[in-house]
Parts: C-alpha cells; sequence; structure tokens
C-alpha cells in the first residue's frame, strides 16, 4: 500500500469517482424490474452520492435462477480447482490494482477514516481473497478406513447457489470473508450488501467479471433488507445462507429457512465483548493502547469491539489515567482527513439510537470520563462511563458506537464471572502477566474469540465466529470457513 494523500487528495479522487447505481447479475450492471431506486448517502455530510436500484423479491429470483443455471450447468464447480483459484487471484489483483478507489469508495459510503480504509479494510479483503483462493486446489478430500472389501471415499461438493448478506459496518472485509470460500469451492452467490454500504461491492462485482468469473457466478442484489434480504432467505433455489448482523436480523433467517426449504444458515452476530484487566497486568500504557483500539475502532460499529472494560480495583484508576490520555489521541472527524481515527457514524436512525445511549449513561449517573456529547451531523466522539454495573442497560445492550463502560471487580473469579454474564459470546480479552492465569481465563470465557494480552480477531487462518447469541452454524475465516459452503458425500465401492 502506498503512503497514505492528503485531505484535499482524498477529496478530489472522490468527486472524480463513477459510483456504479445498478445491481450485477448474469455478468452486467441491470436496473431493479420495477425500475425503483433509492438515495445513497454520505453519512459524514448528508449529502445524496447517487441512487442505486431498489431491487424487490421479483429481482431476486431473476439472479437466483442465474445463479443456480450457472451452477448446474458447472461452468465455474467443474472447472479445475487450479483454473477457480488463477481467477480469484486475479480478483485480487485487479483489486490491489484499484485499492485506493476502493478505499476512498468505502469511506465516502460507510462514514469510515480513509486510512483505516487504506491501510487495514482494503489490503485485508485482498488478502483473504488470496488466501482462500490458494486453498482451492489444497483441501483434500479422505478415504474411509472400511478394510479390503470396499472403499469409501470421503468427498467434498459444493452446497449450491450461496445466499450472502452483508453487514454495514465492514462492507468490504465481510465480502472477502464470504465471497473467498464461496467461490473456492465452486458455489455460486447471490450476494446483499447493506442498503447503507452497496457501493464497494457493485465494484467488485464488476472486477470479478472483469478477472474471468463466469456469467451468473456472482451476483449482486441492492435494496431493503424486507425484500432483498427476505426473498433471499426464503428463496426455494438457495442452497445456504451466510450472514453477518445482529442477533435480531439473525434470527429473521432461521425463520425463513424453516419456512422455506430449511437451507442451510451460518450466522455471525452481535456482541457485547468484555475486556479483563486482572491486577498483575504488565505495562498498562501498552494494555490501554489495546483498551482504546478495542472500543474504538471503527467507531465502536464492530461485533467484537470490547465495549465492557472489567478491570480490577488494584489498577482501576492507574488504568484508566492512560485509558484516558491514549483515547484523547483518538480525533474524531472528516473520514477522508487521514489525521482522523474515527469517522462518521453510518446514518442518521443509527447516531440517534447511539446518542439515546449518552443520554441514557446520564440519566442512570454512571460517572463521564470522557466525551458525552455528540457532534454536528453524523458524529459521536469517544466516550468512557465508569462505575457501570454489569446489570445495567449501557453493559448489556449492544450499542455499536464509541461507548466504553468501566465494571470493577475485585477477583479474577469476578472478573470471569461478569465477562461470562452476557447473552453474547464472540470475543474477548484478557491482560495477565501470569501465564496460567491466562489460559484459564481464555478457557473459562465463553467466547469464540480469546486474545490474551491484546485486542484482536486472529487472522485468516483462525475460525471467526461465537457462541450463544453471537453465531449460529458455522465459522467464517480459516480452512473451517469452506465446510459451511460445502456438502459431503459418501461413495462406497463394493470390492467382494
Amino acid at each position: 500500500m502506498s503512503e497514505l494523500l492528503t485531505r484535499e487528495q482524498y477529496h478530489a479522487i472522490a468527486a472524480d469517482l463513477q459510483l456504479p447505481t445498478q445491481s450485477f447479475i448474469d455478468g452486467r450492471f441491470r436496473p431493479a424490474l420495477s425500475g425503483n431506486t433509492l438515495p445513497t448517502v454520505n453519512p459524514a455530510t448528508g449529502d445524496v452520492l447517487t441512487n442505486i436500484a431498489a431491487c424487490n423479491a421479483e429481482d431476486v429470483d431473476f439472479a437466483v435462477q442465474k445463479a443456480r443455471a450457472a451452477f448446474d450447468d458447472g461452468r465455474w464447480s467443474n472447472l479445475h480447482p487450479g483454473e477457480r483459484k488463477a481467477v480469484l487471484l486475479q480478483l485480487a489483483e485487479l483489486m490491489e490494482q484499484h485499492s485506493r478507489e476502493l478505499a476512498v469508495l468505502e469511506s465516502l459510503d460507510s462514514g469510515k477514516p480513509v486510512a483505516e480504509c487504506e491501510t487495514v479494510d482494503v489490503p485485508e479483503t485482498i488478502h483473504f481473497i488470496r488466501w482462500h483462493a490458494e486453498s482451492t486446489d489444497k483441501i483434500y478430500d479422505q478415504t474411509a478406513p472400511v478394510g479390503s472389501d470396499a472403499v469409501a471415499m470421503v468427498v467434498r461438493e459444493p452446497i449450491g447457489v450461496v445466499g450472502a448478506v452483508l453487514p454495514w459496518n465492514f462492507p468490504l472485509l465481510m465480502l472477502g470473508w464470504k465471497l473467498g470460500p464461496a467461490l473456492a469451492a465452486g458455489c455460486t452467490v447471490v450476494l446483499k450488501p447493506a442498503i447503507q454500504t452497496s457501493l464497494t461491492a457493485l465494484r467488485v462485482a464488476e472486477l470479478a467479471h472483469e478477472a474471468g468469473l463466469p456469467n451468473g457466478v456472482l451476483n449482486v442484489i441492492t435494496g431493503r433488507g424486507s425484500e432483498v434480504g427476505a426473498a433471499i432467505g426464503r428463496h426455494p433455489d438457495v442452497d445456504m445462507v451466510t450472514f453477518t448482523g445482529s442477533t435480531e436480523t439473525g434470527r429473521l433467517f432461521l425463520n425463513y429457512a424453516a419456512e422455506s426449504n430449511l437451507k442451510e444458515v451460518v450466522l455471525e452476530c452481535g456482541g457485547k465483548n468484555p475486556c479483563v484487566v486482572l491486577d498483575d497486568a504488565e505495562d498498562l500504557d501498552a494494555v490501554a493502547e489495546h483498551v482504546v483500539a478495542a472500543a474504538f475502532w471503527n467507531m465502536g460499529e464492530n461485533c467484537s469491539a470490547g465495549s465492557r472494560l472489567i478491570v480490577h480495583e488494584n489498577i482501576k484508576d492507574a488504568l484508566l489515567e492512560r485509558v484516558c490520555a491514549h483515547t484523547r489521541e483518538w480525533r474524531t472527524g472528516d473520514p477522508l482527513d487521514p489525521a482522523n481515527k474515527l469517522g462518521a457514524l453510518v446514518d442518521k436512525g443509527h447516531f440517534d439510537k447511539v446518542v439515546s445511549y449518552l443520554n441514557r449513561g446520564k440519566e442512570d449517573g454512571h460517572t463521564l470520563l470522557l466525551g458525552g456529547e455528540s457532534m454536528e451531523g453524523n458524529f459521536v466522539p469517544p466516550t468512557i462511563f465508569d462505575g457501570v454495573k454489569n446489570g445495567d442497560a449501557l453493559a448489556r445492550e449492544e450499542i455499536f458506537g464509541p461507548i466504553l463502560v468501566v465494571i470493577t471487580v475485585a477477583s479474577v473469579e469476578e472478573a470471569i464471572a461478569v465477562a461470562n454474564d452476557t447473552d453474547y459470546g464472540l470475543a474477548a480479552s484478557v491482560f495477565t502477566a501470569n501465564a496460567k492465569k491466562a489460559l484459564r481465563a481464555a478457557r473459562a470465557i465463553r467466547a469464540g474469540t480469546v486474545t490474551v494480552n491484546c485486542f484482536g480477531e486472529g487472522d485468516a487462518t483462525t475460525p471467526f465466529g461465537g457462541y450463544k447469541q453471537s453465531g449460529f452454524g458455522g465459522r467464517d475465516n480459516s480452512l473451517h470457513a469452506h465446510d459451511q459452503y460445502t456438502q459431503l458425500k459418501t461413495v462406497w465401492i463394493d470390492l467382494s
């Protein structure tokens, strides 16, 4: 990735972008069959960027027909794995060539800081697509130990037509998490980006076609969740749905599957993730940096955000002093200014929700250490509330904004009990200098990913997903992600 530009240079690039406006089906851009459109808005300014196709169930049915035809005739699934790999690697190469364009497009559409888009979201998306591309011809099938009178082969076959429904907080990155393994497995995809953040998915579909992906293999349908998402979930010819988003919406996809063809469903949903700091943690300045990143990265619009700081009373004051100092370095403002670490919240509705929690924290009498007041536009600066109990609304409900709550504990046992006292179980962090405590806590905390002495989500090699109401049915990332896009078949050959 080249060096970051100036604010003025990013704005100049943004002004020259050619924005996609139509859905991408069967190898070309198409308007909604109804002709309807809906605005996509720059959350930092409130300006309409463009109007995109407002699709509905009729468009979804058309896209699924094309995806089914592409799957059934084998134009993708029957290609040699090495050929599929080559196409995906070419897609990654084209995305790299257009990486700055994608970063600015992502920032404009979502409110994300352009520096994060350039240095994290775009390169990570490319990396995930490359990683899964390389796995295409490296995952072996098996034979079973059934004796000398038979041969039993256990083979993987692509599951078929995949419905991929993306969130608005990491539009490109979640696209990479879904498309990489689904396409590597040989599936065809009908992908719905979030209504707020459709532009980069449409551009990637265009680049995928240029890379050599056959018509019908990747289809991107824009529109409202109530019309497009529900139609994908209920469609009898969609074989599985992979969804990242809220737990509330995730439940709907389980219902849609039950109402239709019992399609496979994989959900990665919400989180209220604990960041546990024990009293023997070393280098509190470094700990504070991780705590701040966990809470405020991507404006807190992150399922794995460490929004609950559970800290031992013996070191609480010393840690909070450092946390507040580091938080003051996280500047909020224009997403296209690379000096800003926090951009705009994704839209006015979500902004209002987050502000309601700011007001709730004050009304409930929590101690406001930092922030607490919204800014003009859809901007909320990083905010820290102390004196929060784990039963309070701010500690139990997923805010999805830059609000950190501090919960004080007196022992390791209490810290783990508080960490687990939640409906969610997506991620957690533990800070301690004692290896035994670290491993015991990591084992005891019920979450899909537990990091020790750092905040993070693992990488392409590690599975990502949640316990309890944070996940269902499978995992993103790693070789395990390929399992959910395949069916296992036993082929028994009698040799007797």
